[in-house]
């Protein structure tokens, strides 16, 4: 079964989780007790982070300045097939557009093919470096709808260099990202849903939200979402905070509200141990109020967070 439809057979809420590849240079092994420590809650699936490459500029042997490009962390393409061949979890990783042209896309999803891996998350990525470097920005995917139409044009055995095959046998199923609080660069709410319904038009069989600390937000966004005529099951994306300094890092990043009550007890925290049980407190009041509404599974978000994590998990699940 495809993600979606694993999430729309549930009767009761289910758990599932995010999780980062190591940096470059370590092994395995950090995964994998991130995996152990949440496996007994019995995840549908875990999704596997992509990041964008990253520049530095340094001085050469000459005495020039020259860019050179860095890729900090493992393709998500090793990660996700170690993952599922260990524990045999189903995996999603994260394919985005920015930062990877087009042709990496495409041998990414023949090496996903290939392994067996057919549930990924489109996103557009991160805008680092889109002014200064024009070139390689050109010879990406711009948009994740731009994206999506690849996926869709692949599946349909479509490739870049002009040929045709056969209709892939198991095609890719994908999600994509939704904002509750409104992407940053959308001139309003209004404007970003309608993107969102063109992605999910396109073929996305869910959505994945951003992180959000107000379950309001997320009832609020659904009914909009429901209303517009996006039907596909809408998953809330949550994480407890675990340092204080994120209290004005995830907002810059994520761009998500942090309600005035929670930021209050934070702010109350002598050290980062407090801060951490207040994160779980918050956490675990919201995946209670989520799963009384039904919703039918919860992703969390475990970035630097994975004790966290399960606390709220043994306390829901």
């Amino acid at each position: 079964m495809t993600a979606a439809e694993l999430v729309l057979k549930n009767k009761e809420t289910k758990f599932s989780f995010e999780l980062l590849p190591p940096l470059k240079g370590n092994d395995i092994e950090k995964v994998y007790k991130t995996i152990e420590s949440l496996k007994e809650f019995d995840p549908q699936f875990i999704n596997i982070t992509s990041h964008r490459e990253e520049f530095s500029f340094v001085t050469n042997d000459k005495g020039l300045i020259e860019k050179r490009i860095i890729r900090k962390r493992p393709g998500t393409v090793a990660v996700a097939a170690s993952i599922q061949n260990k524990f045999g979890i189903k995996v999603i990783p994260h394919i985005i557009g920015r930062g990877f042209t087009k042709s990496e896309t495409e041998y990414a999803l023949i090496d996903l093919n290939f392994l067996g891996i057919h549930d990924i998350l489109v996103l557009r990525g991160d805008d680092t470096h889109k002014d200064k470097y024009p070139a390689r920005t050109e010879e990406c995917n711009q948009y994740a709808i731009d994206l999506a139409n690849q996926v869709n044009d692949f599946n349909r055995g479509k490739y870049l260099d002009g040929t045709a095959n056969e209709p892939v046998a198991t095609p890719f199923a994908y999600g994509v990202a939704g904002y509750p609080e409104r992407h940053e660069e959308a001139p309003n709410m209004d404007s970003d849903l309608l993107h969102l319904k063109a992605k999910v038009d396109a073929g996305a069989e869910y959505v994945m939200t951003q992180m959000f600390f107000d379950n309001q937000k997320y009832f609020d966004f659904v009914d909009k979402c429901r209303a517009i005529g996006i039907t596909v099951p809408i998953i809330p994306g949550i994480k407890p905070i675990t340092t204080a300094n994120q209290l004005t890092i995830l907002p810059k990043i994520f761009s998500c509200e942090i309600p005035e009550a929670f930021a209050k007890e934070i702010r109350k925290c002598k050290d980062n141990d407090a801060v951490k049980q207040v994160g779980v407190e918050w956490c675990t009041q919201q995946s209670l109020e989520l799963k009384k509404h039904g919703v039918p599974i919860i992703h969390y978000y475990t970035m630097m967070a994975t004790q966290s994590v399960r606390k709220v998990a043994e306390a829901v699940y």
